[in-house]
């Protein structure tokens, strides 16, 4: 019998198995290895911050045998996350991808760019919104209830925080990651100037579903540690 995947904090040890999931999710929900040939460098910006800033809101979807196939990352105080963001986890990447001294010419050089650009995280029309998260699973765990256990963990730790509502920003164009958000009970928020991107956010409550889905065995030690 295959053993029962399950949703656990994140452990340091996960660090090469969530770059993976980034990795392999980052273009639109596909594989970002031919637009973004550094493989380090969507992690850097969209994964691995979370987890050394903010290790007590990350969690994995462990395949059964260790391996993370899937995770959720976020912050409570996205405000406060882009302060420390700036001032402790810039330092740390900034000798791989120093700040741009031109205007970005590839796809990666715009990533770099977001990343010496934390402050655009804060949006005014987000501010009922303080928390920010994101989530991300291989293709064969998708479509199969895990998104939505690893959605229900971190909303749930959110909410035992006292954090009252959580916001994402997703590319428009990805309609499969829209389905999934809308089926779990986020809206729409109107933003000036968007960009490519669409801005949703819900309450951090949990509404279990009437009907039951895939089980999904649930451990969350509260001594997750940082990376």
């Amino acid at each position: 019998m295959n053993p029962l995947p399950i949703i656990r904090a994140y452990r340091p040890a996960d660090r090469t198995a969530v770059a993976e999931v980034c990795v392999s999710t980052a273009d639109g929900g596909g594989d970002s290895r031919a637009r973004y040939p550094d493989e380090e460098l969507m992690p850097t910006i969209f994964a691995e911050p979370y987890c050394h800033l903010e290790p007590g809101l990350a969690f994995v979807l462990d395949d059964g045998s260790g391996r993370a196939v899937g995770y959720v990352v976020g912050t409570g105080d996205t405000a406060e996350f882009v302060a420390r963001f700036r001032d402790t986890w810039i330092p740390r990447v900034a000798h791989r991808y120093p700040v741009l001294t031109a205007r970005p010419r590839t796809p990666s050089e715009e990533m770099v760019g977001l990343l010496h650009t934390p402050e655009r995280m804060i949006l005014p029309e987000l501010g009922d919104y303080p928390a920010h998260l994101h989530i991300d699973l291989l293709p064969d765990f998708q479509r199969r209830g895990y998104g939505r256990a690893l959605m229900n963990t971190f909303l749930g730790a959110l909410h035992d925080r006292g954090v009252a509502a959580v916001h994402l920003g997703m590319v428009t164009a990805n309609r499969p990651a829209r389905a999934f958000y809308d089926r779990l009970g986020f809206h729409e928020i109107p933003v000036d100037d968007p960009g490519p991107l669409t801005y949703l956010g819900r309450s951090t409550v949990v509404e279990r579903p009437a009907h039951a889905e895939r089980p999904v065995a649930v451990t969350v030690p509260e001594d997750s540690g940082r990376s």
